[in-house]
């Protein structure tokens, strides 16, 4: 990872604003599946994307498998051979952390703990080669949407040779800078970030509103954050919902001065 860093100028830049996207170039992502069912509908849009990325100054661009679900492919009459896992209650919960009142707060908890720790037995018995990171959304600053602490996570996540990079994505953009130096005191990983505009989803109405927080606007210049962000040790900055090629054009040109 540190050659690769080193390779883009000493941080790279990512991408991770596919779905809204993909919505701005007119998809209609209320389906399930959400931005996966443009593999199957649109797959020609997805490219775009992606390349509207790539001439932007991205770095790695992320695949449109979030929602891609086993449950939901097999429903589409794919094979157990053609489907993927992603997030699967596809109601807008995992930004939110409420699950239903049948799902309490050790449940949650023994679930995403077995799910990192399964990925991190996965990484180190299979013996992958394949780089890989791991990233957590907060929806405080302090914890992941299930309860545990983003510092939890990531210690985790740390334990493993195989993870590379560590990090926060779809978070605020307020939170950034602190998470940063809280995570480089557990871990001497790559960090990255690629948080939200710092608008807020609505995954009943599945549409994105503006932050009711004081001082934090979706139209306050996101790369106005980008040096402070690297300055505390993030070396993989980009963007998530509702970010553009703008804005990655925006990172790019901060880094690059």
């Amino acid at each position: 990872m540190s050659d690769f860093i080193r390779d883009c100028g000493g941080c790279a830049v990512l991408d991770g604003m596919l779905a809204t996207e993909l919505q701005r170039n007119g998809v209609n992502l209320n389906d399930p599946l959400w931005s996966a069912r443009c593999l199957i509908t649109c797959p020609h849009l997805v490219r775009k994307v992606h390349l509207d990325a790539i001439e932007a100054g991205a770095n790695v661009t992320l695949t449109a498998s979030y929602q891609a679900t086993i449950q939901r492919f097999e429903s589409r009459g794919f094979t157990r051979e053609e489907r993927s896992y992603g997030a699967y209650l596809a109601d807008g919960s995992e930004y939110r952390g409420d699950y239903g009142d049948a799902v309490d707060l050790k449940f949650l908890k023994d679930f995403h703990r077995r799910r990192i720790q399964a990925y991190v037995e996965i990484l180190e018995e299979n013996d992958i080669r394949i780089p890989a990171w791991f990233s957590f959304n907060t929806n405080d600053g302090i914890n992941v949407p299930s309860g545990d602490s983003v510092l939890d996570c990531v210690s985790v996540a740390d334990s493993c040779d195989k993870v590379l990079a560590v990090g926060i994505n779809c978070a605020p953009p307020r939170f950034i800078h602190d998470l940063i130096l809280s995570i480089r005191k557990v871990t001497s990983k790559s960090i990255l970030v690629y948080p939200n505009s710092g608008e807020t989803y609505d995954g009943h109405k599945k549409e994105w509103v503006e932050s009711k927080f004081k001082g934090e606007s979706s139209k306050q210049d996101f790369a106005s954050y980008v040096t402070k962000w690297h300055e505390a040790g993030a070396s993989i900055i980009g963007g998530c919902c509702r970010t553009t090629p703008r804005t990655l054009r925006a990172i790019r040109k901060v880094l690059n001065n």
